[in-house]
């Protein structure tokens, strides 16, 4: 069984829409918990699922903002610092998320893509 404890930062996305997520698991055996905060108005949600081997469900409730619980399910990477799936409110309204371990190479990786977007912009002013 995969051992999820700690902090991660992951994306989700709504309508083709990336939104930044950080949650803190917390598991005890199968059972997890944990809150997440979104990088938008939603804010804070608490957390509650399991974890079955390299599968991961759980469900999302904000403390204040939305009263629709969100369902996630995934898959976790084999070294256990990745996972990603799909979440659903509804059958008309879902869509995928990916999330990583916090850490400096998570920052790292998050530099090389902004440095790598800033020169892809330098040069298409250039031409």
């Amino acid at each position: 069984m995969a051992d999820l404890n700690g902090d991660w930062l992951g994306t989700y996305w709504q309508e083709g829409t990336p939104t930044r997520f950080e949650a803190t698991f917390v598991q005890n055996g199968n059972s997890l918990s944990g809150s997440i905060l979104d990088d938008n108005y939603l804010g804070e949600a608490e957390v509650n699922g399991q974890v079955i081997g390299r599968s991961i469900n759980f469900t999302k409730c904000y403390l204040i903002t939305s009263p629709d619980p969100v369902r996630y399910i995934g898959t976790i990477s084999e070294n256990e610092d990745y996972m990603q799936g799909q979440w659903s409110i509804s059958p008309r309204c879902f869509g995928l998320w990916e999330a990583r371990r916090s850490g400096e190479n998570l920052m790292v990786d998050l530099q090389t893509r902004l440095q790598q977007q800033l020169e892809a912009l330098g040069s298409a002013l250039t031409v």
